[in-house]
């Protein structure tokens, strides 16, 4: 395999650049990198790889198993906007003593899923469109010890800060413009003060990364909350790009001297922020879930939606997959809490999007994701509970079309939830995923190591510690 290597040298050489950033993602769904000099990049990297120590990646291997390769992905050379002199590329992981594609390693799952889907024979593409959203604060603190506790998040936007006589810098006067809570919705400056910023960044994804982007706005929330709609593309692309698209928005605000965070509910009594996942299949250039069904939905794509339902707890311990996700997940929010079929209704968690009826624009939104996920995982999953959902004729039930929050307590208690805690939502992983191990996609070792650390890193940490507002409600006891 000659000349694997000349693509990335050859945009090293003209642009300048002297430095191969090699980054891959660890079992949460962080980018971590290693960087090799221009004199190291040749054919051999591209082909063998370069090792490193999987014992100390979150997730990864057990330390008497240690020694891994990280293979580049020539297709995905770029240079780095935010770092002069540097071309990023994303890798692949092997097992040296095996030759073989790491089991744990997001992107091959993510690829599995990929040929999984063709082996069926329901589809040859599934396509991917999530709503990112994201808060921008100007300052976050937080600190835990043995005796002490606290969190400190600030904005300018902030609506809290509506009473100080300055702005935060401490010298220009108090201007008032704030959107208020959950007032945040497409308001223009002086209210958005992020639009230049965000607008920086849909450049940058565009530019930098490829990234076709449609459209950006101020999200619900006070204090800063955005959102950047990237246009629909395969699982696997759609994958890196949401890890370009945080790497592209956390160094933006970093210029800015701000701080940009994916925590799904960091403000209390306010919206939180979710990731949307858009999701279809397509064969021989046609997508299959257009029909005469119920919001111009085929038996097809509904038995896919069903499949989402059916498996929807399961789901969520990849898809929500911290402890704080379920802060988010509450209703009167705006977060979809219970697992139903609904078009155009946002309070449920399957929806039918209705502004185009066009046959290619027909997809199902699954709407309690959020970005804390490892997007790798979280959409090769939801397709696996799709395929599933027609290998098996489900049904998705009976369509809501009224605003599920209003329902009386008794009638929503007749409905599937999604689960109320991390915790919850694990225990529904392990006791159904045998969905998840078709074509061999998702492996018994994966799914374990991921409830098991998910137990010792979220779950376990939160339940030990107690909590500030623990003290207000019990202290004089």
């Amino acid at each position: 395999m000659a000349n694997e290597s000349k693509d990335a040298l050859k945009l090293m050489k003209d642009s300048g650049c002297d430095v191969l950033d090699i980054k891959f993602i660890d079992l949460p769904g962080v980018w971590q990198h290693v960087s090799v000099p221009i004199s190291e990049v040749d054919d051999a990297l591209f082909t063998k790889g370069t090792g490193f120590d999987g014992s100390s990646i979150r997730g990864f291997q057990s330390i008497d198993e240690s020694d891994m390769l990280l293979v580049p992905d020539k297709s995905t050379v770029k240079i780095d906007p935010f770092v002069d002199g540097q071309v990023t590329v994303i890798a692949d992981i092997k097992d040296p003593v095996s030759d073989e594609k790491y089991s744990k390693d997001p992107r091959n799952v993510a690829k599995k899923a990929e040929e999984y889907l063709k082996s069926t024979g329901v589809g040859d593409n599934s396509f991917w469109g999530p709503e990112v959203e994201f808060f921008v604060f100007d300052s976050a603190q937080f600190d835990y010890s043995a005796n002490s506790s606290m969190h400190y998040v600030d904005s300018d936007e902030g609506i809290w800060n509506s009473g100080n006589p300055y702005m935060i810098d401490g010298e220009t006067p108090n201007m008032a413009h704030r959107p208020k809570h959950k007032g945040g919705y497409f308001p223009v400056s002086p209210v958005d003060t992020q639009q230049e910023m965000r607008n920086e960044m849909i450049r940058i994804m565009r530019d930098s990364f490829g990234i076709k982007v449609e459209k950006q706005h101020h999200e619900v929330a006070t204090a800063g909350q955005g959102e950047i709609d990237i246009v629909y593309n395969t699982l696997l692309d759609t994958a890196d790009n949401v890890m370009a698209y945080k790497y592209v928005v956390k160094n933006v605000a970093k210029r800015h001297g701000k701080v940009a965070t994916f925590m799904p509910k960091p403000i209390f009594e306010d919206n939180g922020t979710g990731m949307h996942t858009h999701q279809s299949i397509w064969k021989d250039g046609k997508p299959l879930f257009a029909g005469d069904g119920y919001g111009g939905f085929s038996k097809l794509g509904l038995n896919y939606t069903g499949g989402l339902i059916k498996h929807g707890k399961a789901l969520m311990a990849l898809a929500a997959p911290t402890t704080n996700s379920y802060k988010r997940l509450t209703p009167g929010y705006e977060a979809p809490t219970i697992l139903a079929l609904s078009a155009r209704n946002r309070s449920a968690a399957c929806r039918v999007p209705m502004y185009f009826q066009n046959p290619a624009a027909k997809r199902i939104e699954f709407r309690s994701a959020d970005p804390t996920c490892n997007p790798y995982l979280t959409f090769s999953a939801m397709l696996l509970a799709g395929l599933d959902g027609i290998e098996n004729g489900y049904d998705p039930g009976e369509p809501l079309e009224h605003d599920l929050f209003e329902l009386p307590l008794e009638e929503q208690a007749k409905l599937p939830q999604v689960p109320g805690s991390l915790e919850e939502a694990l225990n529904a992983l392990e006791e159904d995923h045998d969905f998840l191990l078709k074509g061999g996609v998702f492996t018994e070792d994966l799914i374990k190591s991921w409830i098991d650390f998910k137990r010792e890193n979220d779950v376990d940490p939160i339940r030990l510690r107690p909590h500030p507002y623990e003290f207000y409600l019990s202290f004089d006891a």
